[in-house]
């Protein structure tokens, strides 16, 4: 069961300074970082899935895990946390400490998301899956650094820093996405398009304590769309298309900005055409980022993308998610909840809603905003999922 404290701490990501001891000329937050690593690692891994290995659940659990373990150690300098992984001894002692801190949290999503939570860190084994997240940590990481870089050119460790990334980099050449990267700027400009969500601020006409970036909510969504679709004993391919569709649901914004609900019902026809206009600017500058062959699928995840959707002999159809569990809910039918994903979405933004109130942020368009979300579900069910109830909590 997806929990009010579980939530909570995952929001306590946006709170947390990046580089705090060096000049930054925007914020750098933990939230930020940890969803743009996890887009690099989709596009690490698109190159990487027809291999044996490959697992799209290892990415998924892997990225939650490692973000887990960033929110208790994220004060530790990375060459310090370095060092300790080398030493298997340390290390394992440092990951027993993370694991107590996180126990009451975690603890009630399962005792089986424990085991593999305690599993993931319980050996250093490079797995192909593992690579992925490394390469796709060091990428955001790097693109981070060209931005303080700039800043403070001359600075205490930059160009330490920028020798250790740069040799870091050599030990990924061997994952084509990385060596696609390299070589094409088309697909950097991808990355970077994802990257500029971290600068675009939600309920930007409202204080917000602290203040959620776009692309941080969108990793939220991923996660609680993820644990929900879990939680109801969805098929791979279902829990990963809900995942993913929240990891991408809002990348529209990027080219459009977070234009708010009252805003698009202000004059008629105006939602309608701001639709529109997502869908060219999305043909023009994502996929034509993009290999064709993920077109399909990307186009999945950012347009209709709160529609429930199954895949029967090539043709889509739409569907409630109670008829997906009984009767869709095999890879071959390719499904994807859209309610749940906008569940997750309306419960992130409450608690954001949620958090800046209890920081003192008296605002009446945050509490109308919590009195609506909860009112649109109360006494609703999804799936299985008493989201009305999940609701009340905040």
């Amino acid at each position: 069961m997806v929990v009010k404290d579980f939530i909570i701490k995952v929001l306590d990501a946006a709170s947390m300074q990046r580089w705090n001891d060096k000049i930054r000329p925007v914020d750098l937050r933990e939230l930020d970082k940890q969803a743009h690593k996890m887009i690099i690692a989709y596009f690490l891994a698109k190159f990487e899935e027809s291999r044996d290995e490959f697992n799209w659940l290892e990415i998924i659990d892997g990225g939650l895990f490692e973000f887990l373990q960033r929110l208790v150690i994220t004060d530790l300098k990375p060459q310090i946390f370095d060092r300790i992984k080398q030493d298997r001894k340390k290390y394992k002692e440092l990951n027993e400490w993370v694991f107590k801190r996180l126990e009451p949290i975690i603890s009630p999503l399962g005792v089986e998301f424990c085991r593999k939570f305690r599993s993931y860190f319980a050996t250093t084994d490079n797995t192909l899956n593992k690579r992925i997240l490394s390469a796709a940590h060091f990428y955001a990481t790097q693109w981070e650094f060209n931005i303080i870089e700039r800043a403070n050119p001359q600075g205490y460790e930059i160009r330490e820093i920028k020798t250790h990334l740069q040799e870091k980099q050599e030990r990924y050449y061997d994952l084509i996405g990385i060596q696609q990267l390299a070589l094409y700027e088309k697909y950097r400009n991808f990355i970077d398009l994802c990257g500029q969500l971290r600068f675009q601020h939600r309920w930007g006409h409202i204080t917000m304590v602290p203040h959620t970036s776009v692309l941080g909510h969108m990793l939220t969504v991923a996660f609680l769309s993820y644990l929900f679709t879990v939680e109801i004993q969805g098929c791979t391919k279902r829990i990963v298309n809900n995942y993913l569709t929240g990891l991408f649901h809002d990348l529209p914004e990027a080219l459009t900005r977070d234009i708010i609900s009252p805003v698009k019902r202000s004059i008629e026809g105006l939602n309608e055409l701001i639709i529109l206009y997502e869908k060219e600017q999305m043909e023009k500058e994502v996929y034509g980022s993009l290999p064709p062959e993920w077109h399909n699928e990307m186009k999945m995840f950012t347009e209709d993308e709160f529609l429930n959707i199954v895949s029967v002999n090539a043709v889509t159809s739409r569907i409630d998610s109670d008829t997906i569990s009984q009767k869709f809910n095999t890879d071959a039918f390719n499904p994807r909840d859209g309610e749940i994903v906008k569940a997750a979405d309306d419960l992130a933004a409450l608690v954001e809603a949620y958090i800046s109130i209890g920081n003192g942020i008296k605002s009446k368009d945050l509490f109308d905003s919590q009195k609506s979300i909860k009112e649109r579900y109360r006494n609703r069910n999804i799936g299985g999922i008493d989201f009305g109830l999940i609701m009340e909590w905040f």
